[in-house]
């Protein structure tokens, strides 16, 4: 990949190009507002392209020998490795994390790359016996193969730009698919920083072929593309919503918002609870789908645990995250945008705000809103920011209850030291994984992976990832 005054090149059948429309998209830092670099706004001939290359090589790579794949997964690995101070200063540079965040995102997805290489050439097929049902014949059998989809259209979001794309790009190409790989606008350098590893690694032409431009204008042309055999998305509600809507009959994951409440029993261990719920809730100020987005907290414990978090909150490094703060400025202002009218519209109804609250650009400060109510929009609406809403609740049923209408249903986390309450409340939580003493979180990465309600469709996880992008094909002998 060429790089002309922080101009970065897209992938189509293994060539780095400008592409032909002569326009660019800036990518703005979060922390500086000044440009990081450009990527080009890829026409839709171009987009095309992209796809048919890929559909056109798919069968090739799919009878590549699966230890040949995976083997290529093991050298791209060991490529980013190589490259993680580069590729973590550009994660850094583009989506305003940490250094050591932005280079710790480049080990671990080194990691997930290598675990799938190793569980992709542990797949196999079956075989059934006619005579196992009643009536039936020993006589047939059943060949039961794995086969890959074919072109599977990945779509990663912007906060974890290199670890979010891996995750759906090594099981991809492990089946045997080849991959059209649309980054988010911003996030989008790091991808092709990623990608650059893997063409190194000794990629193929148009087993990967990455697509580039506002989804605006090449979204809605790509997700609908009659080549397109499976898609699986990272990002907002609503999006994926749209996705679904418009992808009609292929397979989709979809990996969408959450709205992960806390609930705090009248016996847990608060200063546990205070410091995993901190944790959850400002880490990267919040910009993650597992980010702890709401508290629901029984009256008898909840003067406690305020205190214990706010006092947990003024120890929060805040500011610049080149300077490894915590609480960092929001990936763009529109996005500031919205948590201060959540916390103003808190505000004006009543609620608390227990500390910070103010805001400078696109930061704002790590902000505590107490006696909030469902009334609210925070109560109910998917922050993705440094506020945290704490629901004072007078029992359980009430917790449980108000859970139940969430739209969300990512993950929850109980915190109590009676593991008998803790299954039963966690049997009638309407989500994808229940956390015990502990913040919300996706790994390990082997681990299932899930949302329900408008919190997803589908399950990732390493393995469940392998799985979701193929099929069964079947062949009955008759002997």
């Amino acid at each position: 990949m060429q790089k002309v005054k922080s101009k970065y090149q897209f992938l189509v059948n293994g060539e780095w190009s400008d592409g032909t429309s002569n326009k660019w998209v800036d990518i703005f830092s979060p922390e500086t507002n000044e440009v990081v670099g450009s990527v080009p706004a890829m026409t839709q001939e171009e987009v095309d392209k992209a796809v048919r290359l890929a559909k056109e090589a798919q069968q090739t790579w799919a009878d590549t020998a699966v230890h040949e794949r995976s083997n290529l997964l093991y050298k791209w690995a060991d490529k980013l490795e190589e490259r993680k101070q580069e590729i973590g200063e550009m994660i850094a540079n583009e989506v305003g994390k940490s250094p050591s965040s932005a280079i710790g995102e480049v080990v671990r997805t080194a990691e997930i790359i290598r675990y799938t290489a190793e569980e992709g050439v542990r797949i196999h097929g079956e075989l059934m016996k006619g005579d196992s049902f009643p009536g039936g014949s020993k006589n047939k059998l059943a060949l039961i193969q794995k086969e890959p989809l074919g072109v599977v259209l990945a779509i990663s979001p912007f906060n974890y730009p290199v670890n979010l794309a891996a995750a759906k790009i090594a099981p991809a190409l492990i089946a045997g698919n080849t991959v059209v790989f649309k980054p988010a606008t911003q996030g989008a350098i790091s991808g092709l920083l990623m990608i650059q590893a893997l063409v190194d690694a000794g990629l193929p032409k148009s087993v990967v072929n990455v697509v580039t431009g506002r989804g605006s204008e090449i979204g809605d042309f790509v997700v609908t593309h009659s080549l397109i055999d499976m898609i699986s998305f990272t990002g907002g509600t609503k999006t994926g919503q749209d996705i679904a809507q418009k992808a009609k009959m292929i397979p989709l994951v979809l990996e969408l918002g959450g709205k992960d409440p806390a609930l705090v029993l009248e016996d847990a261990d608060i200063e546990q609870a205070a410091a995993q719920i901190i944790g959850g809730a400002f880490s990267y100020s919040g910009q993650r789908c597992t980010a702890i987005k709401k508290v629901f907290v029984l009256d008898s414990v909840a003067d406690d645990l305020v205190s214990k978090l706010t006092e947990k909150v003024t120890q929060l490094k805040v500011g610049k995250a080149s300077e490894e703060a915590t609480v960092v400025p929001l990936i763009n202002e529109r996005a500031a945008d919205f948590v201060e009218g959540l916390i103003s519209d808190a505000k004006e109804k009543g609620a608390k705000i227990v500390t910070g609250g103010d805001r400078t650009g696109n930061f704002i400060e790590p902000t505590l809103i107490d006696n909030v109510t469902p009334n609210m929009d925070i109560a109910w609406e998917e922050q993705f920011g440094p506020a945290l809403p704490i629901i004072r609740v007078s029992s359980v049923f009430e917790a449980i209850e108000l859970e139940k209408k969430s739209e969300f249903g990512l993950q929850a986390s109980i915190f109590t030291k009676n593991t008998q309450d803790a299954f039963t409340i966690a049997s009638k939580l309407n989500v994808g994984t229940v956390q015990l003493n502990g913040k919300p979180e996706r790994g390990p990465d082997h681990f299932p992976f899930l949302g329900v309600k408008n919190s997803g469709l589908g399950v990732q996880g390493i393995g469940r990832s392998i799985e979701s992008m193929m099929r069964d094909k079947v062949m009955v002998i008759n002997l």
